[in-house]
């Protein structure tokens, strides 16, 4: 399995961005799959999880403000981000375990 993840960029506090993650392989739409992130000095996080039956869980960090999703038809999995805080800036990762996607940056200005 590849994942390719993209969309992250620089957007203001309280703007949006949706993240996407295109994956190959025939087994996207059973798969468990998350998001996850990294600010510089921290410890990678876990952001959002869709189960297989898409079931989603949430850091209580970003409940109310991202929403996970999958488009199995596309083999692509989404996380949309709405009122951005500075915070939230790092380089996100999109899973599929046990694969991982390049990651992508996101910048967030105040």
């Amino acid at each position: 399995v590849q994942l390719q993840a993209s969309g992250g960029g620089l957007v203001q506090a309280g703007g949006s961005l949706r993240l996407s993650c295109a994956a190959s392989g025939s087994t996207f739409s059973l798969a468990p799959a998350d998001w996850h992130r990294q600010a510089p000095g921290k410890q990678r996080e876990l952001v959002a999880r869709i189960s297989g039956s898409d079931t989603t869980t949430y850091a209580d960090s970003v409940k109310g403000r991202f929403t996970i999703s999958r488009d199995n038809a596309k083999n692509t999995l989404y996380l949309q981000m709405n009122s951005l805080k500075a915070e939230d800036a790092a380089v996100y990762y999109c899973r599929i375990p046990p694969y991982w996607g390049q990651g992508t940056l996101v910048t967030v200005s105040s």
